[in-house]
C-alpha cells in the first residue's frame, strides 16, 4: 500500500492506495513547512489512520512550500511518525499538479485556486517556472486576483451600480468594513478569492463575464507566454480553473492554447500517475 498526500496551507488530503485504487481518504490540517513547525506537522500526521505501518511500502507527499530545506523538514516529520516506511518522497504541489494533469507526457501544468502557479514539465521534471509573485503583485488568473479585479470594477463604473449594493448585502459588509477586511485584517487573499462565490452566480452579466476572461487572459499572457510552447497541452488543477472551465477554455483558444485536463483537486490524478 502507498500513502499519497496533497497538502496546502489550509488542509491536507491523504489517500491510502493499493494497486492504483483509493482504499480510504482522510483530511488533516494544512502542513506548509514554511509556516508549520515540526511538532504541529507530526501531530497532524499521527491522525492518519492506516491498517498497519508494515503494510505501507511508501509515502508520496506533495505540498505547498515543499522545496529545498523545507522538503527536508516534512521528510523528517514523516520519518518520525512512520519510522518503518522505507520510501518517503516529498515533492512540491506544482510537481503534483504536473503529475495529475500531464502524467508522463510533456505539458504546461497550472494551479488556479486562491493563488496561481504554472510550470513547463518535460514528462518527468519541472524544467521552467515563471514566479507567480503572490497576490499583491502577481497571481494572475487566481481567485485572489479575480477578487481584486471585481471589487475595483464595482467602484470604478465597470460593473452595474446595482451590483455594488447587492454584493455588499450578500457579503454583509459596508464599504468601510470592506476596505478594513482587505487592508487591516489577515488573509486578505482568501477573502478576495471568496468573492468568486458571488461572481460565479452572476455570470449572466456580460461585463462580469468579461472580467473573469480578463483575469484568465492575464494569466496566459503574463505567465504561460514565457514558456513559448503553444504546441503543448495546458492542464489545470484548482477550484477557480475548474468552476470557470468554460471561460478558461474560451480564453485559451483565443490565446492559441489547447486545454487538457481541468481538475478541481489533484489527488485522483496523483493516484493515477502511479
Amino acid at each position: 500500500m502507498l500513502i499519497i498526500a496533497d497538502s496546502g496551507s489550509t488542509k491536507t488530503d491523504w489517500a491510502l492506495v493499493e494497486n492504483g485504487q483509493i482504499l480510504s481518504r482522510m483530511q488533516t490540517q494544512g502542513l506548509n513547512p514554511v509556516v508549520s513547525d515540526e511538532a504541529l506537522m507530526t501531530g497532524e500526521m499521527r491522525k492518519v489512520e492506516i491498517p498497519s505501518e508494515s503494510a505501507v511500502s511508501g509515502i508520496r507527499f506533495y505540498g505547498a512550500g515543499c522545496r529545498g530545506q523545507w522538503s527536508d523538514k516534512v521528510r523528517s516529520a514523516l520519518h518520525t511518525v512512520f519510522p518503518h516506511v522505507q520510501q518517503i518522497e516529498v515533492w512540491s504541489d506544482l510537481l503534483g499538479a504536473a503529475h495529475a494533469v500531464c502524467g508522463h507526457e510533456p505539458g504546461i501544468a497550472c494551479i488556479l485556486g486562491t493563488g496561481s502557479n504554472s510550470c513547463l514539465y518535460d514528462g518527468s521534471e519541472i524544467i521552467a517556472n515563471v514566479p507567480p509573485m503572490g497576490y499583491i503583485i502577481g497571481d494572475e488568473g487566481s481567485g485572489a486576483a479575480l477578487g481584486k479585479l471585481f471589487i475595483n470594477a464595482l467602484y470604478k463604473g465597470i460593473l452595474p451600480v446595482s451590483m455594488r449594493e447587492d454584493f455588499l448585502k450578500w457579503a454583509s459588509l459596508s464599504y468601510d468594513q470592506l476596505i478594513s477586511r482587505i487592508y487591516r485584517e489577515p488573509l486578505a487573499n482568501r477573502f478576495l478569492a471568496s468573492t468568486s462565490l458571488y461572481i460565479y452566480s452572476h455570470l449572466d452579466v456580460e461585463s462580469l463575464r468579461n472580467l473573469v476572461k480578463e483575469n484568465f487572459r492575464s494569466f496566459f499572457r503574463c505567465q504561460l507566454s514565457n514558456y513559448s510552447r503553444r504546441d503543448l497541452t495546458v492542464g489545470v488543477v484548482g477550484s477557480i480553473g475548474y468552476h470557470y472551465r468554460e471561460l478558461l477554455a474560451e480564453v485559451a483558444a483565443e490565446e492559441g492554447y489547447q486545454m487538457g485536463k481541468i481538475l478541481k483537486e489533484p489527488l485522483p490524478g496523483m493516484v493515477e500517475f502511479g
